[in-house]
């Protein structure tokens, strides 16, 4: 696939204030600091699409692109460690939670990991929520650059040796680095395969 055009839509505090389309989406979400607006924005090879900080906690909304005029990126705000309150913290699950059960059109939900670190409980009980309700998803693992070739495959085996406890079956996983562009091809290549199934069932 190639990405002629990217564009901003709109920002959403609630679920309700998402912009209703029927057209195939994919969004991205992770713990804070994971990557994910520079993911997004190597993914569309548009630098500043997704507005990178380096403050953990910066995306408090749902935000929408509208890629090639013909599907959707939602950027989600991140779960775990941020500057905020408690209350804020609990407003944003829930508002995220009733976006990823209720999406119809969402096709996939792309789990960012970071790889540098060990398996955190808020990643591994998060993907348990999405395989109890169903919601088909999709595990990157980031800033693969920081990491030696052998270290990043010890980072997704220790996952993966966590998940098989209660896993029958392991999701879709990609390797990636925002700064040598690493997964760029691969997970496009997902996305448009995933939206001529979705054409399909439509």
């Amino acid at each position: 696939m190639i990405i002629k055009s990217a564009k901003f839509i709109t920002s959403s505090a609630k679920f309700s204030q998402c912009p209703a389309v029927k057209a195939p989406e994919f969004a991205f979400i992770g713990r804070s600091n994971v990557g994910k607006s520079s993911l997004i924005n190597m993914v569309t090879g548009i630098p500043g699409l997704a507005k990178v900080s380096s403050t953990p906690g910066k995306t408090q909304t749902i935000n929408h692109f509208l890629i090639n005029d013909e599907w959707y990126i939602a950027d989600l705000p991140g779960y775990g460690y941020a500057k905020v309150s408690a209350k804020l913290r609990t407003k944003w699950s829930l508002e995220v939670e009733h976006y990823i059960i209720k999406r119809d059109n969402l096709v996939c939900l792309f789990v960012l990991i970071d790889s540098r670190i060990s398996p955190q409980e808020s990643d591994t009980r998060f993907m348990e929520m999405l395989g109890l309700k169903q919601v088909p998803f999709a595990r990157i693992f980031t800033k693969t650059d920081k990491l030696k070739p052998g270290e990043v495959k010890k980072a997704v085996q220790k996952y993966d040796e966590l998940m098989l406890d209660t896993w029958e079956e392991l999701p879709v996983t990609f390797i990636s680095s925002s700064t040598r562009k690493t997964g760029k091809e691969e997970l496009l290549n997902f996305i448009e395969q995933s939206i001529n199934i979705f054409k399909k069932s439509g």
